[in-house]
């Protein structure tokens, strides 16, 4: 069968971040496993994670040339207008060769030129917004969809086509799960008669959590608790070295679900792919949102959870200041523990990949 003879053509577009990515990916999946003969095309940049991931799935890739706004004054700024002009040509000429029934957008700033060149080509559009505080992307993109999709129910507030508003939950991947919690700790050699945290910082790592980490490492196995620590790939050099018995460093975590099972307690940032995976597990975390990234989503989205007692929340800039206490009280409290994995499981919605994909099925077949 021909590219064009079949109506179920998908483009997606958002990248930069696995936050961005992933929940895209999850979709495209449950399409795929729906639809078999299925056309997909994912749109990001080069250098970035969707160029290496996306291939090695078995999508088609395109790239355009476009870069976030920098919050400093940079020559990349000065050229954001230009390469923006040139992303909008690039994109609209793949959606006329591409002829997309249906555009998926998962945000981040590659969405903004690939979903509006889809949407000049008469697709359908859906936006995907895995943050509690809507991006700039999804704010402007939103005239254009027929649908967006959210994961949390303080994003209702934020957008003004409310009618196009869908509560489906954050796509995760389908294949997460939990071990018996012994089998897992084996698998990092731990004991399991011991307190386990788990410290991620997303896959490049988060500095400041990383430092703070290292300083409170004697204390921390004074206490007696191991800790299995995903430094990121820009930090791993630095910390490699800490690695023992009691503390297993890692650049980049591959079985996140053994992991996730090994843990008494989560420390990480509060992306919305982590918030959505601690949630369909169940688990305890204490969130401590970047400070870094665009309109401050992170803490938006770890303050919808901490509102409902669904997860601990401590600011970057206190970490010094409080985190040993925080953390040696909270991994010891038992029911305070079960408390939290309980109530950010109402966050949980594990069908949300199933539920967006069936809605592009149908808009595809609608065309």
């Amino acid at each position: 069968m021909s590219k064009l003879s079949t109506p179920y053509r998908f483009l997606f577009a958002g990248g930069g971040t696995g936050g961005h990515l992933y929940p895209a990916i999850a979709v495209a999946d449950e399409i795929k496993r729906m639809q078999p003969d299925a056309q997909i095309l994912f749109v990001g940049t080069k250098s970035k994670i969707e160029e290496r991931v996306v291939p090695k799935l078995g999508f088609q890739f395109k790239s355009i040339w476009i870069k976030g706004f920098a919050r400093k004054l940079t020559l990349s700024n000065v050229l954001f207008p230009v390469r923006l002009i040139v992303a909008m040509v690039q994109s609209l000429a793949i959606a006329m060769k591409f002829k997309p029934k249906v555009a998926i957008g998962s945000g981040g700033y590659i969405a903004g030129p690939a979903i509006w060149g889809a949407s000049v080509m008469g697709a359908k559009i859906i936006l995907i917004e895995p943050n509690s505080y809507p991006g700039i992307t999804t704010r402007l993109l939103e005239k254009h969809a027929d649908e967006i999709h959210v994961a949390f129910e303080d994003s209702k507030k934020y957008l003004r086509q409310k009618d196009k508003v869908i509560l489906s939950g954050n796509p995760i991947r389908t294949s997460l799960k939990l071990f018996r919690k012994s089998d897992a700790l084996n698998h990092f050699g731990l004991d399991d008669s011991r307190k386990t945290i788990l410290i991620l910082g997303g896959s490049l790592g988060a500095g400041s959590i990383n430092k703070t980490i290292a300083e409170n490492l004697s204390e921390l196995k004074k206490l007696d608790i191991q800790i299995i620590w995903q430094t990121g790939s820009a930090y791993y050099e630095e910390y490699k070295n800490l690695n023992d018995d009691r503390v297993k460093v890692y650049s980049f975590i591959d079985e996140m679900d053994k992991a996730y099972s090994s843990c008494d307690l989560v420390v990480a940032r509060a992306g919305a792919s982590t918030i959505s995976e601690l949630a369909a597990l169940g688990l305890p975390s204490l969130l401590i949102p970047s400070p870094n990234v665009a309109e401050n989503h992170q803490y938006h989205n770890a303050k919808s959870l901490s509102d409902v007692g669904a997860a601990v929340l401590m600011e970057d800039k206190n970490l010094k200041e409080n985190f040993l206490n925080a953390v040696s009280s909270l991994v010891f409290a038992e029911e305070k523990l079960k408390d939290l994995g309980i109530k950010i499981k109402y966050f949980s919605k594990p069908d949300a990949a199933n539920i967006i994909a069936k809605r592009a099925i149908n808009f595809a077949i609608a065309v």
